[in-house]
């Protein structure tokens, strides 16, 4: 297993240098100038040349863009932002809690509300119950989150007052923009595992713990939860990078000072350094999750944990015959 988490680790490094490559060619094609925002447009040709000379902006592409690889993978240095004069690695570190933040609390509320909501209408198939909860959860689907988010804001905050409309100190500062982003992925989730739920319980071995006497709930989440997980964990591990994109319109419409909020500042003002950095700060995350869901198949699934056993094995009986000749 050590050696199975290890080998994705360092396969990260080329999924990296291609998010790397494919954000940079698109900000050096991109049309539109840096220096303007920077020096203004009544800036000199003289004062534009000496600025792109002191940003490199002046030498060729592939020299700019070996300087940022190496830059990131020898020094952490993400850049120097256009805006603030000050290093992107910091200005990133220090958005990300609340970004972290924000996503943790969309994932820790649509999680455990599509699994219920999904077992509940697997098992209460075709009954009011079920027709009700799908209905929502395709309106829930069908709703953009930039439009819920507004709703919210309008009927909570200014109508009612129960909310705050802006920030993100408080409690009740948390509770608006994780509903607006929280949506989408239950229905997505409830969708899912009611489909996944509704295979698995139909299958013959549920059918005999059901002949053998055993207690509904424990079938349904012993038996018949643990064998539909492995597509739903797919699904979640989906979701939860999707709220971290889902984060970038909640902090803009509740002005939330996240990693969503720096990164569209930053392509407003042509800031190149801020892009890359923010949305390779997010790649590194993506991919993170996607391990953690590989590390889950194993574990909830004994037959992918098998594999590694066997594979182990077979390397200490390989190195025992080593020696013993």
């Amino acid at each position: 297993m050590i050696r199975y988490i290890l080998k994705r680790l360092v396969l990260m490094i080329p999924v990296l240098v291609g998010v790397i490559f494919i954000i940079f060619t698109i900000n050096y094609i991109s049309p539109g100038d840096p220096l303007v925002d920077i020096l203004g447009i009544e800036a000199s040709a003289e004062q534009r040349a000496a600025k792109a000379h002191e940003l490199g902006l002046d030498q060729p592409y592939l020299v700019q863009l070996g300087n940022y690889i190496w830059g990131i993978f020898t020094r952490l240095d993400f850049g120097t932002s256009y805006r603030t004069n000050r290093p992107v690695r910091d200005e990133v570190l220090e958005r990300f809690p609340t970004t972290l933040l924000l996503t943790s609390l969309i994932t820790c509320l649509s999680v455990p509300c599509g699994l219920t909501f999904g077992i509940v209408t697997a098992v209460f198939q075709n009954s009011i119950l079920d027709y009700v909860v799908t209905f929502i959860a395709l309106a829930g689907a069908s709703m953009p989150q930039f439009w819920l988010a507004l709703m919210l804001m309008l009927v909570f905050a200014l109508t009612l007052g129960w909310f705050p409309a802006i920030g993100f100190d408080t409690p009740r500062h948390w509770v608006l923009p994780t509903i607006a982003c929280g949506m989408l992925p239950i229905s997505t989730l409830t969708r899912n595992v009611r489909s996944s739920m509704l295979e698995v319980i139909r299958q013959d071995y549920i059918r005999t713990a059901r002949a053998k006497g055993l207690g509904e709930l424990k079938i349904i989440f012993k038996h018949a939860l643990r064998n539909a997980l492995i597509p739903i964990i797919t699904v979640i591990g989906f979701q939860v990078t999707s709220a971290m994109a889902g984060a970038i319109v909640a902090e803009q419409i509740f002005s939330i000072p996240g990693m969503g909020a720096l990164l569209i500042s930053s392509i407003k003002s042509k800031n190149y350094p801020s892009i890359q950095g923010n949305i390779l700060w997010m790649g590194l995350m993506a991919s993170i999750i996607n391990l953690i869901v590989d590390l889950a198949y194993a574990y909830i699934d004994p037959r992918i944990k098998a594999q590694f056993t066997r594979r182990k094995a077979k390397a200490t009986k390989k190195t025992a015959e080593a020696k013993a000749v």
